[in-house]
């Protein structure tokens, strides 16, 4: 999750499924442990490269219909690691154009209320009563 100072919360749409906005996400490859997948991911997808922390949270559920491809047929779950990166203000996010097509600036609650996973909606909730 990136957010700024003054807790306005960074979100991405997704081209695929179009309605699908989220937080910064992605997926390790072989041998990259969690941390450094948070920061390659947030480079990949905002052009950002900031100091990231984890947030030692983690989730596990059931793999979006969307992304089901590519996944093999007997992984049914994801574990997720909750990360946070912060910025002074907000600023232009240079977007991953395979991945996303928009993205927005927004205060803690409307966050929230526009991620579309329900992980992501907690993480953000979560800031509202500090930044751990």
């Amino acid at each position: 999750m990136v957010y700024t100072a003054g807790r306005d919360v960074l979100l991405l749409q997704r081209r695929e499924p179009p309605d699908f906005w989220q937080s910064v996400t992605g997926s390790l490859e072989p041998g990259e442990s969690a941390i450094d997948a948070a920061r390659r991911e947030l480079l990949e997808e905002t052009g950002l490269q900031l100091a990231v922390t984890d947030c030692h949270r983690t989730n596990r559920f059931a793999i979006h219909p969307a992304w089901r491809a590519r996944y093999a047929p007997d992984v049914s779950e994801n574990t997720e690691h909750v990360f946070r990166a912060t910025l002074p203000a907000p600023r232009e996010i240079t977007l991953s154009p395979d991945e996303h097509q928009a993205y927005r600036w927004l205060s803690v609650q409307q966050a929230a209320q526009l991620a579309s996973s329900s992980t992501n909606r907690d993480a953000i909730r979560a800031l509202a009563a500090g930044p751990g």
